[in-house]
């Protein structure tokens, strides 16, 4: 959008404030907020100073100057301030001797991830399409002290609601029947519909959202495909608008992928495909599960990497309390048609070849939609280059194999600090083209072991409940 389109914008919305959103490495969203009148061609060229030292990953203090440049394509109005503000995303840019793009800055890692793509594929895009699933509760307390640790989540909806809640009519979920219930057991729908709905203008196409399995308030929006960059700035604006929203009417939001025990984890599948003018260049239709040759090498190089790739679709440790059997979680490091024990899966269902794809079960919401879809891309593209095969689908379920056939089967890691291994010992692929560099790649592992060790040192009230007797 042209200096002045924005300015007409400002004008007919009444519009004080500007408010410029940015994402740190680990997929935090910050913002800072500045007067209408500085919405300039000075700002667009030498942006708003930060200081990187401040933020995860980012860099030390003696170099903490940085600059935030914003992009007047991603311009929308924000719903969620009281005076009319006008909010865009930005990049984080170095500014040693001039004004650089940043290395670690993730955005210019999606970025650089789709030029990488036309040069090994002419033409062509990335397009994803993500199942953001998400729990909502009515409250929600946690903390963690040398002498006590709890958390305390309730959901008016679930099953185990304590029977004297003001609300309890008798509708209450059971447990893991929540898939598509309607209401009055499913309480949240005008919530949803109002979410997507706030969503609406900062383009955001909504397939469908739903409640999902998870009785004590989970649930579940799905979105239209789009390009790379463009989906991973939605999928930044999705959780922020979702978290915002319920905040607003008095609920909480998250996107954990494993907050209750023994209750559905929460997920972020990604629907992808390579595709040009004329459409997914995933089809062909006597190929194999009508997936083209191109199709299968790009899967074949995702199931080479997948181990390294949960470093950055699964980056928590609560990531792998969600990938256990069971649950429908993806455990097993293979493909298939419509299997969703599979990491990743050829929907059964699917017929039109303009939009013929995959979908990679593993990731969840901690993920940094940036780093997460780029490097599921450049994991696809080394499959391109490499012609991996990627051997015959597996179409049984896992969970229902002997020992000696399970065995047999490549199993993903199990836990973080595997998956981080995985990413030291397996990254070439992300380095070709300078989309992921060393640097970033060193301050990602430093990040992630630093969240390992913190768990590690802590004691949980289940090892009370096992060890304290002994």
């Amino acid at each position: 959008m042209s200096l002045q389109k924005l300015a007409k914008f400002v004008k007919d919305n009444n519009v004080e404030y500007v408010d410029l959103k940015f994402t740190d490495m680990l997929g935090t969203m910050h913002h800072i907020t500045i007067p209408a009148e500085d919405l300039d061609q000075k700002l667009f060229k030498w942006g708003v100073g930060v200081d990187g030292s401040s933020l995860p990953g980012f860099t030390r203090i003696e170099r903490g100057d940085m600059i935030l440049l914003p992009d007047s394509e991603t311009a929308f109005i924000d719903p969620f301030f009281e005076q009319p503000t006008l909010s865009m995303l930005g990049n984080i840019m170095e500014t040693a001797d001039k004004i650089t793009p940043y290395s670690r800055n993730p955005r210019r890692v999606a970025q650089d991830a789709e030029s990488y793509l036309k040069k090994i594929v002419k033409g062509a895009n990335m397009i994803v399409g993500p199942e953001f699933e998400f729990y909502v509760f009515d409250h929600a307390t946690f903390f963690q002290g040398p002498d006590q640790a709890y958390y305390n989540f309730e959901s008016d909806e679930a099953i185990w609601a304590p029977n004297e809640d003001r609300e309890a009519l008798g509708y209450k979920i059971p447990y893991k029947r929540g898939y598509h219930c309607a209401p009055p057991l499913d309480r949240t729908y005008n919530l949803r519909s109002q979410i997507v709905t706030l969503l609406k203008p900062v383009g955001v196409g909504l397939k469908y959202h739903h409640h999902e399995v998870g009785g004590g308030g989970q649930h579940e929006l799905e979105v239209k495909f789009q390009p790379l960059l463009k989906m991973a700035d939605q999928s930044m604006l999705i959780k922020y608008f979702i978290k915002n929203e319920c905040f607003r009417v008095g609920k909480s939001a998250t996107f954990m992928p494993k907050p209750l025990f023994n209750e559905p984890g929460s997920g972020l599948h990604v629907h992808q495909y390579l595709a040009n003018a004329k459409g997914s260049l995933f089809y062909e239709k006597g190929g194999p599960y009508k997936f083209s040759q191109l199709g299968m090498w790009y899967i074949g190089g995702m199931l080479k990497h997948v181990d390294s790739i949960l470093a950055f679709s699964n980056p928590s440790t609560n990531s792998f309390k969600r990938l256990v059997p069971g649950f429908e979680a993806p455990v097993a490091g293979t493909y298939s048609v419509g299997n969703r024990t599979a990491c990743i899966r050829i929907p059964g269902y699917q017929h039109d070849p303009e939009t013929m794809r995959f979908e990679f079960r593993p990731g969840d919401g901690t993920m940094n939609p940036y780093l997460g879809y780029a490097a599921m891309l450049m994991a696809g593209l080394d499959g391109i280059k490499n012609k991996i095969d990627p051997g015959d689908a597996l179409d049984r379920n896992i969970d229902e194999m002997s020992r000696d056939e399970f065995a047999k089967i490549h199993k993903l890691p199990l836990s973080l600090a595997r998956a981080l291994d995985a990413l030291e010992e397996d990254y070439d692929y992300l380095l070709e083209g300078g989309v992921f560099t060393e640097d970033l790649l060193e301050a990602w592992v430093k990040l992630k072991r630093e969240e390992v060790t913190q768990i590690r040192i802590r004691p949980t009230p289940q090892e009370f409940a096992m060890y304290y007797d002994l």
